[in-house]
């Protein structure tokens, strides 16, 4: 997934830098968006890197094959999990759906093409986020995690904190927007 955001980051660049006449509020739209998936990327994955090694850490295995059914032993793992699968995937409310909206409202109006081709690796990224919650926390749990244990405190909290900003930035990211416009509109007005 980091290819894919990244791309999205390049894409939202790419049209910030367009040489075409007008559209510089779109333009700046993008550079923004892209700024955003930036933070927005930085939070979401370590929150799954955190869950991937919390998952090393009990089983000794990153293979999606010999989990599953985590959900009744771990609500706090799946439902983080769930939260930062649906935030990288771009779900309304979260601040992947901020970074893409404005990267994807921007491009638009400079390339129309590769916006469109673009929207492709939303559609991708659900199917594998799905995918993996589904694999790893729902269905049979197999008998050798019948004494998987919960999150520890210290998990919990920096999850906590990483997902808090990751809704913050979702549901009221105008305080973010602020700061990011404020470098953004004069280097797009160049």
């Amino acid at each position: 997934t980091s290819v894919n955001h990244m791309g999205y980051t390049v894409l939202g660049i790419a049209a910030a830098g367009a040489l075409v006449s007008g559209h510089s509020a779109e333009r700046a739209l993008a550079l923004t968006g892209a700024t955003v998936e930036m933070v927005a990327h930085g939070l979401i994955t370590g929150a799954l890197f955190l869950m991937s090694g919390s998952l090393w850490a009990r089983a000794g295995s990153y293979e999606i094959g010999d989990f599953g059914g985590l959900a009744r032993r771990t609500p706090a793992l799946t439902g983080a999990a769930v939260v930062a699968a649906f935030a990288s995937l771009g779900l309304p409310g979260l601040a992947g759906f901020v970074a893409e909206f404005q990267i994807f409202a921007g491009t638009f109006a400079v390339y129309p093409g590769l916006a469109a081709i673009a929207l492709l690796g939303i559609v991708i990224t659900a199917a594998l986020f799905l995918q993996l919650v589904q694999r790893i926390f729902l269905g049979a749990l197999p008998d050798r995690w019948t004494s998987w244990s919960e999150l520890r405190p210290v998990e919990i909290g920096s999850l906590a904190a990483l997902l808090l900003l990751v809704v913050l930035i979702g549901v009221a990211p105008a305080w973010l927007l602020r700061v990011i416009d404020t470098a953004v509109t004069p280097l797009v007005a160049r």
